[in-house]
């Protein structure tokens, strides 16, 4: 694996732009799109065919630069993390013990707890990587990605969270956070990824979304028992990477639940 390493402080900063890049190298542009923008009169039957043509560009760039990143886990966190936060370390803990454990860090690329675990993984020497995204305000790659890739759609970008990743490791977060979270619960209890843990760091902070999960929607029987088993809690940044690595992530939560 190929990535900054030491603890010095990355070189460049990544441009901004779309594409697939690695740090010190050349930028490749895909094209615009705005797909789900209101059609104006009946001009989207003369533009939506392409962008279908530009969301498998979309694809396409993301499967060639991670094709061979080998082992890779999935950090999650929110991009409002400041550097003097607990998560903040957490999350440079969780990167850096996931480097040691031989894996990649793939994270969503932003500020926050994402540049947490993409610095510890870059410090350690091991491959960071971002997957950004356009947002209608400005947030740009952090600076400690090795290997980024910019996408103009979630959906796109999503895919390639859990294509290259083995697990996710969920550090406190938004509605981004809960999006990408529950979007794996969704894949796993419906079958469409197999052994992929997920892991949520803090109880005190996940804590009441489980026991509102479980005494609501498994009370009334729109959640099944079994599928808190697809969650496992965790306090530390050690626990958690164990928890990830084992794919251990269906006892946890039903344990300490009795």
């Amino acid at each position: 694996m190929s990535a900054p390493t030491g603890s010095s402080r990355p070189s460049t900063t990544p441009t901004k732009g779309f594409g697939a890049w690695r740090k010190n190298g050349g930028m490749h542009e895909t094209a615009d799109a705005r797909l789900l923008e209101t059609p104006r009169s009946s001009d989207f039957t003369h533009t939506d065919p392409w962008r279908v043509m530009r969301i498998q560009s979309e694809f396409v760039q993301g499967f060639q630069a991670l094709a061979e990143i080998g082992p890779a886990i999935s950090v999650f966190g929110s991009a409002r993390t400041k550097p003097d936060s607990p998560y903040y370390a957490t999350g440079m803990e969780v990167g850096r013990r996931l480097v040691e454990a031989g894996v990649a860090v793939i994270t969503g690329g932003g500020p926050g707890s994402m540049e947490a675990a993409n610095r510890g993984a870059a410090e350690a020497g091991g491959l960071s990587i971002g997957l950004g995204i356009e947002l209608p305000f400005e947030q740009g790659m952090n600076e400690w990605v090795g290997l980024g890739v910019d996408f103009r759609y979630f959906f796109a970008r999503k895919t390639m969270f859990v294509k290259y990743a083995q697990g996710f490791v969920v550090l406190p977060g938004g509605l981004g956070t809960l999006d990408e979270m529950f979007e794996a619960m969704v894949l796993v209890q419906t079958s469409k990824v197999v052994q992929f843990p997920i892991v949520l760091v803090d109880r005190t902070f996940w804590g009441p979304l489980i026991d509102w999960i479980r005494d609501v929607m498994v009370a009334q029987g729109l959640v099944s028992p079994g599928d808190m088993n697809i969650i496992s809690l965790a306090d530390t940044a050690e626990e958690a990477v164990e928890l990830v690595m084992a794919g251990k992530a269906g006892d946890r939560v039903a344990a300490q639940e009795g």
